[in-house]
Formats: structure tokens, C-alpha cells, sequence
């Protein structure tokens, strides 16, 4: 029987909303280096995997295992699975590309919701910490003097601090910043919803959390 068929039976011999919500899951893909490159719905994950483009991590020992291997696993009671007629597979959560072995070089998207991140909705000039609705986008080298908006010249100034500095340059308003602005180095994974991550990528995605750009 194929993969694709197997999948597709998975989704009503178990509880059906229980295997649906596994096979939606995210998985952790690193490349063959086993450097952390993205993450693929668990469906994609054991695709790769059957079509030996991928190995599957066994978080508790790290070994590997292509399909049949991995398919011989014991899954114990109260583990999450994939089930078929003949078949109990677990929901793989880390999978080694056999053969990528780039590391994709990504950028950070310039929004305001990244930008207040980055400024951990703190004024850049004060430090202050207002409410998020007093707080604005500030351009250091004003527009009207070819000021642009980017990571390098845009940073959250609190009212008082933004109707101070006004039209002016720094040294005109006599303001100084916290730190000079510049784009973030973020993980991919800083997006991913802390409910979606699983223990057993921590050994990977910490120390890649600010070191790693995204692509817009």
C-alpha cells in the first residue's frame, strides 16, 4: 500500500480529529549537517521520509530511521500515533534531509508588528515602556531629509519623545538612542506558537535563535 494511502486511511481508522491534528502538526527538518532549516507538516515529514529524502530522529537517543525502521518502532498507550489497518507509526518530530545541505539565507519582513518586537515596545530614546498605543514609529533621519523607512533608520519613540524630536535630526532635538537600530537576526522558528514546539527540538533551534536571518 502506498505512503499517501496509508495517510489518507490514518485519517479515519483513529479518532479522526486526534490524527488530522497530528498530521498537522509541524516537524522540525534539519538539514544534512543537522542544521535546523524549517519546519513541514508532520504529513510532509513521514512523505519525505517514505521516499528516503529524509530520516526520521528518534528524539530520545537520536538515532535514525528511514521508513521501515521507524515503522517497526513500538508506540507506547498514551503516545500520539498514526494508525491504519495494519499499521501504528509515531508522529515523527525531527527529520535529517539525506542530501540538502544548504542553510537558506532569510530576512527578517520590515512590519510594524517586528518592529515593535525588535524595540520590545520600549522608546528608543527615553526607555520608557508607555501603553502600546502611545507609542509610535519614529524615522531617525527624518523623511522630509531623505529619511527612509527600514530597519536601520525607524525605531517606537513615546509621545513626548516624538513630538520632541519632531522634524529634527538627533543632535537637532538633542535625543540619543538606546542602541542603533538594525534589522533583527531571528530564528525561523521565533514565529512558530510556543504550544507548537516540542521539547525535543530545543537541542537545535537555542542556539539559532538570534543568529539565524528569515526571509521575507
Amino acid at each position: 500500500m502506498l505512503l499517501f494511502e496509508r495517510v489518507r486511511l490514518a485519517r479515519f481508522e483513529l479518532d479522526s480529529s486526534e490524527v488530522v491534528l497530528s498530521l498537522d502538526q509541524p516537524a522540525l527538518v534539519l538539514n544534512r549537517h543537522w542544521v535546523p532549516i524549517g519546519t513541514v507538516p508532520v504529513r510532509s515529514a513521514i512523505c519525505l521520509i517514505y521516499r528516503k529524502a529524509a530520516r526520521a530522529i528518534l528524539p530520545q537517543d537520536y538515532s535514525l530511521h528511514d521508513f521501515d525502521s521507524w515503522s517497526a518502532l513500538r508506540v507506547a498507550e498514551d503516545e500520539p500515533c498514526i494508525s491504519t489497518v495494519s499499521l501504528r507509526l509515531k508522529v515523527p518530530e525531527i527529520v535529517l534531509l539525506t542530501h540538502y545541505a544548504a542553510y537558506p539565507r532569510r530576512r527578517v519582513t520590515f512590519s510594524r508588528k517586528n518592529l515593535y518586537r525588535r524595540d520590545g515596545y520600549t522608546c528608543q530614546y527615553c526607555g520608557g515602556r508607555p501603553p502600546m498605543q502611545d507609542l509610535s514609529i519614529d524615522h531617525v533621519n527624518p523623511r522630509s531629509r531623505g529619511g527612509h523607512s527600514s530597519w536601520e533608520n525607524c525605531v517606537l519613540a513615546c509621545i513626548r519623545c516624538n513630538r520632541k524630536k519632531a522634524n529634527r535630526t538627533l543632535g537637532e532635538a538633542g535625543l540619543h538612542l538606546l542602541r542603533a537600530p538594525a534589522e533583527p537576526r531571528w530564528s525561523p522558528f521565533v514565529t512558530i506558537p510556543l504550544t507548537q514546539r516540542r521539547t525535543s527540538w530545543e537541542q537545535f533551534i537555542s542556539n539559532e535563535y538570534w543568529n539565524v536571518e528569515l526571509m521575507e
